[in-house]
């Protein structure tokens, strides 16, 4: 065996083992993680650090998980967070959600104010579950009042994964950029049959008509998407069919 250097590693060590990891020359550390781990505070930028995310990012699931694995069936409303009571949007919504929680499934919405709130409202209105997925966002200050189990989220992209899984349908009221962003989300999800039995309802027809027209005249035209894609919504204003359709759909087995 050769003479170990000052660190007390042999001098013509190949490789340095930390964890998983095989290390040599410049790359071997000075300290040991558990002598690191051990030492009296000093810097703290590693909380920001890739690996620590990491873990940020699967305690949220696991959060997550455990407090919507129980909650049953649900329905997922989506709409603007600038749209408040004094408006049509908000009173539609609030009569949705009612009429949907009256039926026994359990309401999901972002937590936040304007249509997210209205969603809340209505379910409490119906005595149903009242559910809210906030986000950590600069300009928005946290769940409305009439969340009855609320989860924070750091990620979107966590935060999109309740959403689709423990849904059995989306309502998509008028929004702007985050609404559009479920509402792609959740058409790719089904184009691509990631998750099945899974409708998808547009709520305002003078709102999502000219969206729906350029998908038709757009990307239908030019072939980015098939004809049967154009199926995967409906588009109405119909509280009465909006109830018809999410209620008619079974939940089990619709996650792939």
């Amino acid at each position: 065996m050769t003479d170990p250097d000052q660190d007390g590693l042999p001098v013509d060590a190949a490789f340095y083992s930390k964890g998983p990891l095989r290390l040599r020359g410049s790359q071997v550390p000075a300290t040991t993680a558990d002598q690191r781990l051990l030492e009296s505070p000093g810097r703290s930028d590693w909380v920001h650090e890739d690996p620590w995310r990491v873990l940020r990012i699967q305690s949220e699931f696991v959060e997550g998980f455990g407090s919507l694995a129980e909650i049953g069936p649900a329905v997922s409303i989506f709409g603007s967070a600038r749209l408040g009571a004094h408006t049509q949007a908000f009173q539609d919504a609030r009569e949705i959600a009612r009429r949907i929680a009256a039926t026994g499934l359990a309401i999901i919405t972002g937590g936040g104010p304007g249509i997210m709130e209205a969603g809340n409202m209505g379910a409490c209105d119906a005595g149903g579950v009242s559910i809210g997925l906030g986000i950590e966002l600069p300009f928005e200050s946290g769940l409305n009042d009439y969340v009855e189990l609320g989860v924070n989220f750091r990620y979107f992209f966590v935060r999109k994964t309740m959403f689709l899984k423990y849904s059995r349908g989306f309502v998509v009221m008028p929004g702007g950029f985050g609404t559009l962003d479920e509402l792609f989300e959740a058409f790719t999800m089904v184009q691509t049959g990631k998750v099945t039995s899974f409708p998808i309802v547009l709520f305002g027809t003078s709102y999502w008509r000219g969206l729906v027209d350029w998908m038709t005249t757009t990307l239908l035209a030019e072939g980015t998407i098939s004809a049967r894609d154009m199926d995967l919504f409906t588009l109405t204003d119909d509280i009465d069919e909006v109830v018809d359709i999410i209620g008619g759909v079974d939940g089990e087995d619709r996650a792939q």
